[in-house]
């Protein structure tokens, strides 16, 4: 069915429509949000905020861009809202410690199990994707979204709202600061 009829049935409030919007989109939602949280619940959790506000705020989408690119512009803001709260538990969880006898520390272990990787490749894409979390924000985002989603350039600026010239600029500068991380790693681990 065509995304803009299914667009125009939610609109209307058609149950229906959003259960096949859930269905046809739920995989590029999930794995986008997977690639820049690196945790499957975190990921299960954004993805079911990610269609809530679809749901929601479906009648503010204009149709100026695809489907697609609203969806992933939704799941990047709620997976970098999710990493914020998140760093903000974390941080008053040390506060926390601070001021009273118990010496645990608090741990968030990685758990990165993107469904494009191949489990011999877990601990490599591991590796680099703690990396890839140590890049600042439109750095991760713009890396997550060509190596990982394997969009174009034009489909980033478009999901970003910024120029082509932007996403080369923040691509070249991801690759250049993930050689530095990774060549650490690897003399470290010699």
């Amino acid at each position: 069915m065509n995304e803009w009829i299914l667009i125009e049935q939610l609109k209307q409030g058609d149950q229906t429509a959003f259960k096949k919007i859930v269905a046809a989109w739920q995989d590029l939602v999930y794995n986008t949000a997977i690639g820049i949280l690196q945790n499957a619940e975190d990921a299960e959790d954004v993805a079911q905020e990610v269609f809530v506000q679809v749901y929601e705020s479906i009648h503010h989408f204009k149709g100026e861009s695809k489907l697609s690119t609203w969806l992933y512009r939704i799941t990047i803001s709620k997976a970098m809202d999710h990493i914020r709260r998140k760093n903000r538990k974390k941080r008053f969880a040390f506060v926390k410690n601070l001021f009273t006898d118990e010496n645990e520390a608090v741990i968030h272990p990685p758990d990165f199990n993107h469904p494009g990787v191949i489990l011999d490749n877990r601990e490599k894409s591991a590796i680099l994707m703690k990396a890839v979390n140590q890049l600042a924000d439109n750095q991760r985002i713009a890396f997550t979204l060509h190596k990982i989603e394997g969009l174009s350039y034009q489909e980033i600026s478009d999901v970003m709202e910024t120029t082509v010239s932007s996403v080369e600029s923040l691509m070249h500068r991801a690759k250049s600061n993930l050689k530095k991380t990774l060549e650490k790693y690897y003399q470290q681990d010699q």
